[in-house]
């Protein structure tokens, strides 16, 4: 019986299909492929099995070897058409929470206009802004919506909204989709003061209005991990799905020298407990000279029909940053596609350095794709947010 689940599990896979490697990992939900139904969600933990489940698992195992993998399809996925400049930029004055860049876009839609939320830096560390738009392309300003807090052990210096739990449909507006009568978001934070410096936590916060939020404390720490996690833990990503959340986060190795960046999922149905994947990463590192050779990283995780797309960025060899994409049918096992979703530009473009960091809503049948765009300026970084969207400007 084991053996067998050893064999699919081996069979079934690619060079760019992340499958467990070990026959004790699990999944129960209805959505997850039949020779993984008997086994508990990422855990170790059999379930009771009867004669009759016997042969049905037997059966369904055997018609898994010899289901051939899902290719990755980039049908209602790509979008081509950059618009070329920033939508939304530093603002660069003194004191401002956002002088110095705005990074990782969270686009959504509520009350009738689109919204953004950013990560600012203003040279100490991390706060959380909030911008708005009617055709997201132009965007205003609303101001810092979370900040540090001095007092706070887990955001003196850093806190960075990432995400809110919102519809899961890629081609969707992006409509937020409260729990309890409140909106809930998913932050993470670094310990000392700095770019990104020391080893960050994630956590949940929760809120009425998206100006005023009540945080939580951490809910994943890198040294509760494995060794892929222990150096720090990035961009969080929340997705529902039946009665279970996935918590999708980016994680590196070590603090130090070249890290290697990779993404993995904890699984709770309670919200307060959370147990890690136990094949994390489940989006790995590609090969030497691969366009995810260092880093797999940022999440943003949205359903396009019965695939899941996992948008990511990759980090190569040569250290250039794109936006990637994976498909998954479950969640849990990923089918890497081959060519970058959004590509850097040329020479004196907004994002000749980097176009990373996915954010995806639909508005009026075309799909935008929100990206951190970086450059540099005689000898300086400008890092600001960008957009290409599925159907050509003008």
């Amino acid at each position: 019986m084991m053996r067998l689940i050893h064999t699919v599990l081996q069979v079934n896979s690619n060079p760019n299909r992340v499958s467990p490697g070990r026959h004790s990992g699990a999944a129960a939900e209805s959505s997850l492929h039949p020779a993984l139904l008997l086994l508990n969600v990422c855990g170790s933990k059999l379930l009771e099995v009867t004669e009759a489940t016997r042969r049905q698992f037997v059966a369904a195992g055997l018609a898994l070897l010899a289901k051939p993998v899902p290719a990755c399809d980039l049908k209602g996925l790509r979008t081509p058409y950059k618009i070329g400049s920033l939508v939304l930029a530093a603002s660069g004055r003194e004191g401002e929470f956002d002088r110095i860049s705005v990074d990782c876009p969270f686009v959504f839609h509520r009350k009738g206009l689109f919204h953004m939320t950013y990560v600012a830096f203003d040279g100490i560390g991390y706060q959380t802004g909030l911008a708005s738009s009617k055709d997201l392309v132009h965007w205003e300003k609303r101001g810092c919506i979370l900040g540090r807090d001095p007092d706070s052990p887990i955001t003196k210096y850093n806190v960075a909204l990432n995400w809110i739990l919102r519809e899961n449909n890629l081609h969707s507006a992006g409509e937020l989709t409260p729990e309890g009568g409140r909106y809930l978001g998913v932050y993470h934070a670094y310990p000392n003061a700095g770019l990104e410096q020391g080893a960050a936590v994630i956590g949940l916060c929760r809120s009425r209005d998206l100006s005023s939020w009540e945080l939580e404390g951490p809910c994943l720490r890198p040294e509760e991990g494995a060794a892929w996690e222990r150096g720090g833990l990035y961009k969080p990503c929340l997705v529902k799905h039946g009665a279970a959340y996935y918590l999708f986060y980016n994680a590196k190795n070590q603090t130090e020298a070249r890290w290697q960046e990779q993404t993995g999922v904890a699984i709770s149905t309670d919200l307060k407990s959370w147990r890690r994947c136990e094949w994390n990463p489940i989006i790995r590192n590609g090969p030497p000279g691969s366009l995810d050779s260092r880093f797999a990283s940022d999440p943003c995780v949205l359903k396009n029909g019965r695939f899941w797309a996992l948008y990511y960025f990759g980090l190569d060899d040569r250290g250039v940053a794109r936006d990637l994409v994976a498909t998954s049918e479950d969640l849990l096992h990923t089918t890497k596609c081959s060519e970058a979703v959004i590509d850097v530009g040329g020479p004196g473009s907004v994002d000749s350095s980097y176009a990373h960091k996915a954010s995806l809503v639909a508005h009026k049948g075309d799909l935008y794709h929100f990206y951190c765009a970086v450059s540099r300026k005689d000898g300086r970084e400008i890092r600001g947010i960008s957009v290409a969207r599925s159907r050509p400007w003008g």
